[in-house]
């Protein structure tokens, strides 16, 4: 194909938007199943605690302005695996529990274009009881064309002028995966930034993750003041742009801008905005920007542009919040587009401590810390570690051998520390079919700190691969011979000489049951 013959699109309008589309279609859960898509840093409990206590402050900030009647709509778009709604949904009805406080009731909305994803949450059985309760619920949801919620389990339909109270819109790696325009400054002037795509020859059999991974952007340029007319709606943060910046390209959120605006027609108060994202909200980080990267884990991302973001709504109102200091990972933004934001001081309190003082984004970079240096890390290390991440799992799955090195050195208080750091993980566990089976890992730990009973709990939680080891076997008979079950103790080493006709303990485990 000659230069001339090549199909140049503008940005938003590029296949490769198309193909994003059908990889999550295709994909379903699975997409973060595989660790392709990148979950863990926007979905862990550190996040969602964050996010649940700026939730908690805007309840209580309606129930201080007198609207404690009607519900309060909580939308997350593009939820994905259900992992950050599971965890913020959780520490919220923790929250309003414990207080008491009179706080206008919530439901919780999931939503994500593709449909698998939907069917996935619908029988997790870590998101029924809240489904059974009320407060959550689903709907899928088209951030380019979406103007209304369907939700799947109440039936509601949520629709223009519906809501009494704000919309609260989550949006975590969201405004970097949707269409955006691609605009150039240079010289005071706006060029639209159009793209041709290369694909290898005999690409066009391939998988949409394929295709993204190995298409090849090329970038062409021209005079667009289309942009600079009074009739297009974003003309003033376009020419900030303009006069500002020089030889910078620009990633507008058009799509992004126009979603937020059909959402925020929903309600009759207005918007809360909760968003993290690879994204900037300086004007001057935009400044000589080159031609963007797609950065490639399954699908592609790009860079959110927070700035234009927050400028739009600002101009119409709104308070936009993000830290001081800059982010290394993660930008987290809040934007309170409603009336008097400078009334709604306990959201704004709850960011402060939760984003603005130590936040996700500094939790992350601890984290890069502890996975390069938990061989050294000591057992008061580790557990503080592990309280700070919100007895996570995956903090968990990969401490389990070094706590088990460690178990040996430890004092009874610490023992019982650890013990109560497994049972609150797993009250707090959303499994996704992990390769590795986490309720495994807690028994083994148990066994070895002598807990035998908290041990054969979890054993009788384990996906059953156990059957095929002898060595867990033998802890398991051991775990009921200790708490007095001796026909399960004698069985359960059967079973291992069944594996291991050697093995010593067994052996001599069974002449205790002369009897049985």
């Amino acid at each position: 194909m000659t230069h001339r013959d090549q199909k140049i699109y503008r940005f938003s309008e590029a296949p490769i938007w198309e193909l994003q589309r059908t990889y999550y279609e295709e994909q379903g859960i699975g997409a973060w199943q595989s660790e392709d898509v990148p979950q863990y840093i926007t979905s862990n409990p550190s996040i969602a605690v964050a996010y649940a206590e700026i939730v908690f402050g805007f309840l209580q900030d309606r129930a201080r302005l007198g609207y404690t009647l009607e519900p309060v709509t909580i939308l997350e778009l593009g939820a994905g695996s259900g992992r950050l709604a599971y965890h913020i949904v959780k520490e919220l009805c923790e929250l309003r529990d414990y207080s008491g406080i009179v706080l206008p009731p919530f439901r919780y909305v999931m939503s994500d274009l593709a449909f698998k994803n939907i069917a996935f949450w619908q029988q997790h059985r870590s998101l029924l009881p809240f489904v059974e309760q009320g407060v959550l619920d689903f709907a899928q949801f088209d951030a380019v064309q979406g103007t209304e919620l369907h939700l799947t389990q109440s039936g509601d339909r949520i629709r223009m002028g519906d809501l009494q109270q704000p919309l609260l819109v989550i949006a975590n790696y969201f405004f970097d995966s949707i269409p955006q325009e691609l605009i150039y400054v240079d010289e005071n002037k706006i060029y639209e930034c159009m793209v041709s795509l290369h694909f290898p020859e005999g690409d066009a059999e391939s998988s949409a993750a394929d295709m993204l991974k190995n298409v090849t952007p090329e970038y062409h340029y021209r005079r667009a003041d289309e942009y600079e007319q009074e009739s297009y709606p974003y003309r003033e943060v376009v020419g900030l742009y303009s006069q500002k910046l020089e030889d910078s390209h620009i990633l507008f959120p058009a799509v992004g801008l126009q979603c937020l605006e059909r959402l925020g027609l929903l309600s009759q108060e207005g918007f809360l905005l909760l968003t993290a994202d690879k994204g900037d909200h300086r004007i001057e980080n935009w400044e000589y920007n080159e031609p963007p990267k797609l950065i490639h884990h399954g699908s592609f991302s790009l860079t959110a542009n927070y700035h234009a973001i927050g400028y739009v709504f600002e101009q119409k109102g709104a308070m936009s919040l993000f830290t001081s200091h800059p982010y290394n990972h993660l930008n987290i933004g809040c934007m309170l587009m409603v009336s008097n934001p400078h009334s709604y001081g306990l959201t704004r309190l709850a960011y402060r401590r939760f984003v603005e003082r130590f936040g996700p984004d500094d939790f992350f970079s601890i984290k890069e810390w502890f996975d390069s240096h938990l061989d050294l890390m000591e057992i008061n290390q580790l557990l503080a570690f592990w309280r700070l991440g919100g007895y996570d799992a995956q903090l968990f799955l990969q401490s389990a051998k070094r706590l088990s090195n460690l178990i040996p050195t430890c004092d009874e208080e610490e023992l019982s520390d650890i013990r109560q750091g497994i049972l609150l993980m797993w009250d707090g566990y959303y499994p996704m079919e992990l390769n590795r089976d986490l309720a495994l890992d807690c028994a083994m730990l148990l066994y070895q700190m002598d807990m035998f009973k908290d041990a054969l709990l979890f054993f009788e939680r384990t996906n059953n691969e156990y059957r095929n080891d002898a060595s867990v076997l033998y802890e398991m008979a051991i775990c009921y011979y200790e708490v007095g079950e001796d026909a399960a103790a004698r069985d359960f080493a059967r079973n291992t000489l069944e594996l291991a006709p050697e093995h010593e303990g067994a052996l001599a485990l069974m002449t205790l049951f002369p009897s049985l």
